[in-house]
Parts: structure tokens; C-alpha cells; sequence
């Protein structure tokens, strides 16, 4: 065993005595222990002396108690009795409040002689192990086995739970597999209002970052109802750990919004009010939002660096701009997510002259970045450089420089990659001209090279990377639609909308994509009604763009009820997702009515899209004012042309021109009323709207 591998906390010679008494003090507790001769004796030792009781006299208590038990035949042994004694709890609580001041050896001892004993003793002693920061050390090793032999003795929720974050980062896909198997067995047999279970289960989900929608689905519901037992820090808790394995549930969301609405006046205190902005803002009103913005400033100096960054982070997901709240923390923060958070938030900041002790801050933390970290601070730089002064007569060698360093990591961790799954989950949200230029290539023969590593797990990984890349790569196409065909049955039903995504939005057509197509239908159709809302209209767009309009998706989503619901979600979505929702709906339900009048769903969005014409304002783009012009040439008239035609159902037409029966250009109006802005407006004179001829003449065409 090399020197220090379990050890947890040095305790210099000096402490030690201290704690243990000098060389020349006799230590009267464990002399009386030495003298013990049975489990009873041992007991009223500890009762007599708990205030006394020091790590060595804890360690040679819990050895000697198991010692005895080994002496006995097996028949004679009485371990439920010795876990019942109430001083064996004193020992347990003790040995767990001292852990950090055990050596190697008394806490390898220490937990042999408990692992010998129950399971609950067990599950506390690696919560111990995990607040030293040892999840990766052999002992957790140890304890993940005894788990893995174990796991089917397991029948209290609280322990499997516990245990289950404590080997998180050691267990092995059949151990995980295994593992919640037995917790959702659990979760039905337990407590319903006991939320923590199935709170840590969600968290041992995102450790291992293995989004499983049946079991999060399952501990969704159990939460839920218990949301008005539920303080700010809980719920923020949940939500961190929802958006890590991006798992968005309406009925949740709608819930948690009206409980930490109800909580603001109670949360007053920098520690809860920072729980509970983080937890609200993204989902709240502006006039709620600018409040909970202003009572941020008034507590910005009462603020922890922590409590700070967390209000700083909510504050970059908004896009809101509050300098002095970033300005408080950034140079106590050293953490590669740290500085790569505040890079992103200070980028958005009016920043002329950028210190130079950000730069060599950031610069120091770039080897230690990921892929994602990697591409925001690309961003900031990119900002930086267009900002600086001098930008105007060559690039800054600092930012030369630390651009460089980005490039050169970039590429490393691409080509030293060696698992799909962990290079998905790190370009889960890049974008942008940094990686498009330098990483792209790279990656690309990266997923190439790890092809065989597609499997039904990340399949909608990948297709959501390359749908938001916009790049069409027909091997890797070809492998999702083979891979979702084969193992349809065990991808989840929502799955299918991210599956599908590059398939409609790159319009690529192989011999498997209608296979395709047809087997994601399939598969989501029974569960329509469990989809989140508009998580549903999404779909429903993308299939429209395919020309599929399944009957019973259609009529789900153009139901009163459904409506209904929708209207409630999108109160709580932020404003980019909300405003797409509703576009996406408009298309569908315009898509519905022109394909598919048999369903008899009526047009309801003619109010909606007068409201974007509006906001659109009719302006014609320069180069759209050059083709009209040349038009207007070729026809005979710049009248015999219009631009920017609006149909019936409010599809945009860039040019229309009608032709009569002998193919003859018709003027739409008079000459005179015809006018175009040096602002690329179109303007009719007060009797054009009359004079516009929209009805066709007699063989005419458009």
C-alpha cells in the first residue's frame, strides 16, 4: 500500500498528541477496552466515556466487537444485536464524524469491520469517503464491490440511494444497469413523500451521465408531488440536475414556478434568495425578473464569491448585463468553469481595454479545458480582439496567442479521444466560426474513426450535434438510420424527435430514411400523450417538412385540451424556445390545412402572422430592389412585377409576375402608384390596395 493512498486529512505529530495523548499519558479508555473479554463489556466502556472517546478508542471498539463475532460458531453470533445496541449507533456516529482523522491503516480496519455489519453503516461511510473527495480512491473500490454482491439485500431507498451517488464514478455499465433496476423497485415500494430518494437517484443519473427517461420519468412524479414541501435550495438542486441531462418536463416547471413565486418573500437571505434567483429568473416575467435584478444588487455586497458566480451565471442564461454582480468575484475565481463561465459573461460586457490579468487567467486554465469550455472562451476572445483599439491595425499577440493555444488544444483532445459518448457529451452545445474553421475537419474524422461506437444510447447525441452544425456526413447518417432501425424498441419515444432532426432539416434521402421515418412513427405514436407540448409541436413540424402528418399526432396537437396546455408551458419557456414554439405551430397548423384539408383543422394563426408582417415592416433588401428593377425591365414596367407577395396563408413569395394567355406580362396597377423608398420600402399610392389585381383574368396565369 503506497504511503498516503487512503489517507484523507495529515495530522502533524503535535495534533496527534493532542487528540491521543502524549508518550507519558496513560490512556485509561483503552486500557479498560484491552481488559474487555465480551460485546456487553465493549458497550459499557463507550456508554461510560463518550465524551472521551478519541479515533483510536472508536476503531479499537468496532475491531474488537467484530473480533468477537469471528470467535463464534456462526450459528451462535449475534450481529442483529450488536447493530441494535444503542452504543453501537454511538460508535457508528462517532466513527463517521472522525474520519478525518484516521490514518491508512485504522480506516482500512474501520471499514472491514463495518462492511461486516449492516448495509446502512456502509452507505454513511462512503458519504464520508465522498465529502474527503475520495469517490476514486481504492476504498470506494472496495465498496462498489460489496454493493455489486450485495445489491439485491438492499431494501431501504435511502441507503441504495446514498450508495448509488457514493460509486457513481465507478461503476460499470452492468453495475449501473443493475442499479436501477433495484431503484426503481425502490422507488414504488417506498415513501412517496420521502423526495430525496428519488432526488438522488436523478443526481446519480447525472454523475454518470446516463439521461434514462423511464426512471427519471419515474422520480419526475414523485417530486411533483411534493413540490409544496420543497424550499428554493431543493428546487434549484433538481433543476441543475433536470438541465444537465436536458430532461424539460411542462407539468414540473409549471409547479416549481408558482412555489418559488410564492417563496420570494420568505427568501431574504443571500443564501436562500441566490437559490431561489437561480432557480427563477430563467423562467420568469420581465417585471418579475427586473425585480429579483434589483433586490441582486442590493444584496451584491453580502454575497459569497460562490453565491456570486451562481447569480452571475443566471444572469449570463438571461442575457442580462449587470457588471457590478461579475465584477465582485472574477479574480478569486481560479476553476477551469469558473473562469470559462465569467469569460462568457464578461465577453457580453462593454469591456474597450480588457485587463491583462483576465488574459493570463484564462491563458493558465486552457490545458485543463474541455472541448465545450474550449469553444466559449474562442467566443470571448473573438470579442475581445473586434473591441480592442488597436484590433484596427493587427491582432494583439495576447490574443494571437492564447487563440493559438485554443487551436492547438482543440485538435489534441480530438485526436487523443477515445470514447464516443465523452467527445458527444463535450460538443453538446458547440457552434460558432471558431470551431467551423478549426475543429470541424478534425472532428469529423474523429466520429468517423469512432463509428463502431454508435450505438441506440447516443445516437440522438450525434444526431443533435450534427443538426446543429447544419454538416451532412452520409457514413454517419447511414449509421444512425441502421442503428435506430435495428434497436427502435429500446430508444426512448421522445428520442425519436432528435433521431429524426438532420434527417428533415438536411433533406437526406437514402434507402433506409422512409424505413426510418416509418419506425420512429411507430415507436412515439403510442405515448403522444406523454410528450411535453412543445416538444410535440416540434415534431409534428419536423415530420410536416418530410411530408408525414400522422392522424393521430394531428389531431392531438390541434385539440382544445392540448392548446390549452400549451398556452400554460410556454409561460415558462425562455423567450428564443417560446417564440420558436409558436412559429413552428403557425407552419404546422398552415402545413395541415394545405396538405391535409380532409382533417378539417382550421386556420387559427391569420392574427398571428399580420402581427410578423407588421413587425417585419415590408422592407425589401437592396438586392431585392435590384431584381425588381430588372424585372420591371424584362416585363415592361416595374408595375407588371410585385416583391415580397404575401399568400393567402401568409407564405412569402420573393417575386410574381402574371401572364395572360398569350404569355403577355399583366400590370398589377397603374404606374403612378408605385413606389420604392430609398429605404427598400415598397409604397402604393391611396388607391393602390383597389387598383392591385389579384383576381386572374381568363386564361392568365401566375
Amino acid at each position: 500500500m503506497s504511503a498516503g493512498m487512503f489517507r484523507v486529512q495529515c495530522v502533524n505529530s503535535f495534533l496527534r498528541r493532542l487528540l491521543h495523548g502524549g508518550p507519558g499519558h496513560r490512556d485509561l479508555v483503552l486500557e479498560q477496552l484491552r481488559v474487555c473479554s465480551a460485546e456487553d463489556q465493549v458497550f459499557d466502556v463507550v456508554g461510560k466515556n463518550k465524551a472521551k472517546l478519541t479515533v483510536n478508542h472508536v476503531s479499537k471498539a468496532v475491531g474488537m466487537l467484530w473480533q468477537f463475532q469471528k470467535e463464534k460458531p456462526q450459528m451462535l453470533r449475534t450481529v442483529e444485536l450488536i447493530k441494535r445496541h444503542p452504543q453501537f449507533l454511538t460508535l457508528r456516529v462517532l466513527a463517521e464524524n472522525k474520519i478525518a482523522l484516521m490514518d491508512d491503516v485504522m480506516l482500512v480496519d474501520m471499514l472491514y469491520s463495518f462492511l461486516r455489519i449492516p448495509m446502512e453503516s456502509l452507505s454513511k461511510f462512503s458519504i464520508c469517503l465522498s465529502d474527503q473527495h475520495l469517490q476514486h480512491s481504492p476504498l470506494m473500490g472496495h465498496i462498489t464491490s460489496i454493493v455489486d454482491q450485495r445489491l439485491s439485500s438492499i431494501d431501504d431507498a435511502r441507503v441504495l440511494t446514498a450508495l448509488m451517488i457514493s460509486v457513481s464514478s465507478l461503476v460499470s455499465t452492468r453495475l449501473r444497469d443493475a442499479l436501477i433496476i433495484r431503484a426503481e423497485h425502490l422507488l414504488e415500494t417506498m415513501d412517496p413523500s420521502n423526495y430525496n430518494n428519488p432526488r438522488r437517484v436523478v443526481q446519480f443519473l447525472r454523475n454518470i451521465k446516463h439521461s434514462y427517461r423511464p426512471l427519471l420519468e419515474k422520480c419526475n412524479g414523485i417530486i411533483l408531488r411534493n413540490i409544496p414541501r420543497l424550499d428554493a435550495e431543493n428546487i434549484s438542486i433538481i433543476l441543475g440536475l433536470y438541465q444537465s441531462l436536458q430532461f424539460n418536463n411542462c407539468d414540473f416547471r409549471l409547479a416549481v414556478k408558482q412555489r418559488l413565486t410564492e417563496l420570494i418573500d420568505s427568501s431574504i437571505d443571500p443564501f436562500s434568495f441566490t437559490k431561489l434567483f437561480v432557480a427563477l429568473v430563467p423562467m420568469a416575467s420581465q417585471e418579475l425578473k427586473d425585480g429579483l435584478e434589483h433586490t441582486a444588487l442590493l444584496l451584491a455586497d453580502e454575497l459569497s464569491a460562490h453565491q456570486a458566480l451562481a447569480v452571475a451565471e443566471a444572469l449570463e442564461e438571461t442575457q442580462s448585463r449587470n457588471l457590478s454582480l461579475i465584477n465582485k468575484f472574477l479574480e478569486r475565481s481560479f476553476y477551469p468553469y469558473e473562469v470559462t463561465m465569467l469569460t462568457r459573461v464578461l465577453s457580453m460586457l462593454p469591456c474597450p481595454r480588457l485587463d491583462e490579468g483576465v488574459i493570463s487567467r484564462v491563458d493558465a486554465v486552457v490545458p485543463q479545458c474541455n472541448l465545450n469550455d474550449l469553444n466559449t472562451i474562442s467566443h470571448a476572445v473573438a470579442k475581445w480582439v473586434r473591441n480592442d483599439p488597436s484590433y484596427r491595425h493587427n491582432t494583439p499577440s495576447k490574443y494571437v496567442r492564447l487563440l493559438q493555444s485554443l487551436n492547438r488544444c482543440g485538435r489534441e483532445r480530438l485526436r487523443t479521444s477515445d470514447d464516443l459518448d465523452q467527445v458527444l457529451e463535450e460538443l453538446k452545445y458547440i457552434s460558432g466560426e471558431w470551431f467551423e474553421e478549426m475543429l470541424l475537419e478534425e472532428t469529423m474524422v474523429t466520429l468517423k474513426r469512432m463509428m463502431d461506437q454508435i450505438q441506440w444510447t447516443n445516437v440522438p447525441e450525434l444526431a443533435l450535434f450534427l443538426t446543429r452544425i447544419n454538416h451532412l456526413c452520409p457514413p454517419l447518417m447511414d449509421r444512425i438510420a441502421s442503428v435506430a432501425i435495428k434497436d427502435i424498441d429500446k430508444i426512448h419515444h421522445s428520442a425519436t424527435y432528435a433521431i429524426l432532426l438532420p434527417f428533415s432539416v438536411m433533406n437526406y434521402d437514402s434507402d433506409q430514411v422512409d424505413e426510418l421515418y416509418d419506425v420512429c412513427i411507430k415507436r412515439f405514436v403510442p405515448h403522444i400523450s406523454s410528450f411535453d407540448p412543445h416538444l410535440l409541436v416540434l415534431l409534428g413540424y419536423l415530420l410536416s417538412m418530410a411530408d408525414c402528418f400522422p392522424e393521430e399526432l394531428v389531431r392531438q396537437i390541434f385539440s382544445i385540451d392540448f392548446l390549452g396546455k400549451l398556452d400554460s408551458q410556454l409561460e415558462t419557456l425562455p423567450d428564443a424556445l417560446n417564440m420558436r414554439t409558436r412559429l413552428r405551430l403557425m407552419e404546422l397548423n398552415r402545413a395541415v390545412c394545405l396538405e391535409c384539408p380532409e382533417l378539417q383543422v382550421p386556420w387559427f394563426h391569420e392574427r398571428y402572422c399580420q402581427q410578423l408582417q407588421k413587425k417585419g415592416n415590408g422592407t425589401v433588401s437592396p438586392v431585392q430592389q435590384q431584381i425588381h428593377k430588372i424585372l420591371g425591365e424584362v416585363l415592361g414596367g416595374i408595375n407588371c412585377a410585385r416583391v415580397a407577395v404575401v399568400t393567402p396563408y401568409f407564405y412569402t413569395v420573393d417575386f410574381e409576375c402574371t401572364l395572360d394567355s398569350r404569355l403577355v406580362p399583366l400590370p398589377y396597377s397603374e404606374p403612378s402608384t408605385l413606389h420604392i423608398s430609398d429605404r427598400g420600402q415598397v409604397h402604393w399610392g391611396k388607391s393602390s390596395v383597389e387598383n392591385v389585381r389579384d383576381a386572374l383574368p381568363p386564361g392568365a396565369q401566375r
